[in-house]
């Protein structure tokens, strides 16, 4: 006989919670342990039955779904958390993966792909659904947007980033060279070196990228 799947199923929804328990045991693989009202339930229960998956809403009363998932990491319980919710939020999603979530479902999810991530968790992967998996790579892409501005940023010199700010901010190379105290020709030298090691080529994109950088703002 195959080993069945523990899972514990909280939320403060009655209705829901049976409707849960109705559905996962149409599955042969899974087995409902438990039932939580609550998140401080949820953590006594995962304690007490020690279930391989803790289905866990994050809006119930007296414990949240966010500081129950953290307990149970503190607790070094083997038992994986994977969210069921109706919030579609970048947030929920980064909160509750920082507190040890394995994995992020919508309610309105179908009953098979809530089956494919308790498989999956319980297998010891990872599951989003695809409004959180696109805010995870939104994030990354994010992170790392940064971190070539950061990296393309350290490539020029303190006088070219000055040269830079006051591009951006609409000065003239004229005017750029009496507030720095330099000549028209230096100025544009020092243009022509921003544009080459950043690989831009024209003064909007140099606009561009002052703003991304943080060196100026768009109202300036």
């Amino acid at each position: 006989m195959i080993p069945k799947i523990r899972v514990l199923i909280a939320d403060d929804h009655a209705v829901l919670r049976d409707g849960l328990h109705a559905l996962l045991n149409m599955y042969e693989d899974v087995e409902v342990v438990g039932k939580a009202a609550d998140g401080l339930e949820a953590v006594e229960l995962t304690v007490e039955l020690k279930p391989d998956v803790v289905l866990m809403d994050i809006a119930m009363p007296r414990l949240g779904g966010l500081e129950a998932a953290l307990e149970i990491r503190q607790r070094k319980l083997p038992t994986k958390v994977l969210v069921l919710t109706q919030y579609d939020n970048k947030e929920y999603v980064f909160q509750m993966l920082k507190a040890g979530a394995a994995g992020y479902v919508l309610k309105k999810a179908a009953g098979t792909e809530l089956m494919s991530a308790i498989r999956a968790v319980h297998a010891g992967d990872s599951f989003l659904s695809p409004s959180a998996a696109s805010a995870v790579v939104d994030r990354y892409l994010g992170e790392t947007g940064e971190a070539e501005e950061e990296r393309r940023l350290d490539q020029i010199s303190d006088r070219e980033k000055e040269v830079l700010k006051l591009l951006a901010g609409g000065r003239s190379n004229r005017e750029i060279g009496e507030l720095l105290c330099l000549s028209v020709k230096t100025v544009m030298s020092h243009r022509a070196s921003l544009m080459e090691k950043l690989d831009i080529h024209n003064r909007t994109d140099l606009v561009k990228f002052a703003i991304r950088a943080g060196l100026t703002t768009a109202e300036q």
